[in-house]
């Protein structure tokens, strides 16, 4: 295994380390047998159980293992739950089936969701370190993901077809010594400003700023800032028109 390798592979094949206290760090992120118990038990009893009876456990027990959560939560089954002492979550939330909430990293806030934010089933909020912010009225389509090694932030009313992918980091690749694998990670965020549309399939590059009212096109990949109120489609995504002027030709 050579000495540059990624931080998950380090906690992993740390041989100094039980496997319960690497499981620990990567998914509980707090020390103490204790903690490690009530995450085990609360995850185990709640999490996969559907129905009605799955709700009501899920919205009693996971306050006592996470950040914050506000009043009308709703969790779907399977839930996956990472660093939860570091995810927040505000009023009348949905969180679908199957989502995962990552919170991971070592000096980050984690994530932070608003009020009357809607998760759809399956979507992935993963971060490396970095931070999530998810303003009051997101709504998120299925099988989507958003990625943070900085920091990634929704402006509220953002809305998301399925298969979105806010990609919020990637890789150096300037040595030709060693994989890219083991090579820095660098990452810049992304923000997206308020009522931002994102059709289904788009990915959003790290580095990129969305102002407030834009939309993006079906399948786009969005690589450069796109201005407020314009509508952009294309790989890479070209403006096509300001929606704020009239009879404009795309």
């Amino acid at each position: 295994m050579p000495k540059e390798t990624i931080e998950i592979q380090k906690e992993v094949f740390d041989e100094k380390k039980s496997k319960i206290a690497k499981y620990q760090k990567l998914v509980v992120g707090q020390e103490g047998l204790l903690k490690l118990i009530k995450y085990e038990l609360i995850i185990l009893l709640t999490s996969p159980i559907p129905g009605a009876l799955g709700l009501f456990l899920r919205n009693k027990f996971f306050p006592k293992i996470l950040g914050s959560l506000g009043k009308n939560v709703t969790f779907g089954s399977n839930v996956v739950l990472r660093h939860p002492h570091k995810i927040f979550i505000g009023n009348n939330v949905v969180i679908d089936d199957n989502c995962v909430l990552d919170a991971k990293g070592t000096n980050n806030n984690g994530i932070k969701i608003g009020n009357g934010v809607f998760i759809g089933r399956n979507t992935i909020l993963s971060c490396k370190n970095g931070n999530i912010t998810l303003d009051d009225n997101v709504n998120i389509g299925f099988n989507c993901e958003i990625f943070s090694a900085s920091h990634v932030s929704v402006g509220e009313n953002g809305l998301f077809a399925a298969y979105c992918y806010l990609i919020g980091g990637g890789h150096s690749y300037d040595r030709t010594d060693i994989p890219v694998l083991y090579q820095d990670r660098p990452s810049k965020g992304i923000v997206l400003g308020p009522n931002t549309w994102l059709g289904a399939g788009v990915k959003i590059l790290d580095g990129i700023t969305l102002g407030r009212d834009v939309i993006i096109g079906a399948g786009a990949v969005v690589s450069r800032n796109i201005p407020d109120y314009c509508i952009a489609a294309g790989i890479p995504a070209k403006v096509r028109r300001n929606r704020l002027i009239k009879n404009q030709s795309d």
